[in-house]
């Protein structure tokens, strides 16, 4: 039997609720008469039972979150999880998440988005796979869309062919080693989620096949179609 890489899962979740128009932070909101948040660590903890979870929160929000802990004991029972404290931007939270994991030679660590809740456990296992064989896995769907590009040449919006483009997803999962190197950048404007703060080494980016359910609960209505799509799961 091979040996089996130990296997980390950050959850980062920084959200106020503004975009949603809610004074509840999204990532208490409750889905299916629980936390997101839950189900988040949940989909992590059905795919891999000995997975070590890290919840990254802003400081101010821990007391809520520990409320609800309170409230629905069944997250801490099925997803024991280390809170650690949040940075200024998802840059810094990802970076905290990830100093927060013991000096390990070999493992495989995931950042995900605190409100993506429906990520299949399916989709969780094969990013893991990918990693494991190429040290890094990213989520992807190919885009169902038209897609314009601004030409400032040309002052219009110009068609791109949409085979040619993906949407990123979380998880991204990264080899320990290559994620603590590339956290020891300084903070870049461009960094727009991990995967573009481990390029800058150099590194490759391998992209899996995501699932188009895993949806970033941002709006009112991302809260509508996901409550439809648990629904439908459930029956």
């Amino acid at each position: 039997m091979g040996f089996v890489l130990k296997k980390y899962a950050i959850i980062v979740a920084g959200g106020t609720g503004q975009r949603m128009k809610s004074a509840v932070p999204k990532q208490f909101l409750l889905l299916q008469g629980k936390p997101i948040l839950f189900h988040t660590l949940l989909q992590f903890k059905k795919a891999f039972a000995e997975i070590e979870l890290i919840l990254v929160l802003p400081r101010d929000q821990f007391s809520t979150w520990q409320l609800l802990c309170q409230e629905y004991p069944e997250i801490i029972q099925a997803c024991p999880h280390h809170l650690v404290e949040g940075g200024a931007t998802r840059f810094h939270s990802s970076q905290q998440g990830i100093l927060a994991i013991p000096v390990e030679k070999q493992a495989l660590v995931a950042i995900h988005d605190g409100v993506r809740p429906l990520v299949s456990v399916d989709s969780i296992r094969h990013a893991y796979q990918s990693a494991e064989e190429y040290g890094n896995a990213v989520l992807a769907v190919s885009s169902k869309d038209s897609i314009r590009q601004w030409d400032t040449n040309e002052n219009v919006y110009l068609p791109l062919d949409r085979t040619h483009i993906k949407i990123i997803q979380t998880p991204q999962i990264f080899e320990i080693s290559i994620l603590k190197r590339a956290f020891q950048q300084e903070y870049q404007d461009f960094f727009t989620d991990d995967a573009s703060v481990v390029e800058v080494l150099g590194i490759d980016i391998h992209l899996v096949e995501g699932n188009y359910s895993n949806i970033k609960i941002t709006t009112p209505e991302d809260m509508l179609i996901a409550e439809a799509l648990t629904q439908n799961a459930s029956t």
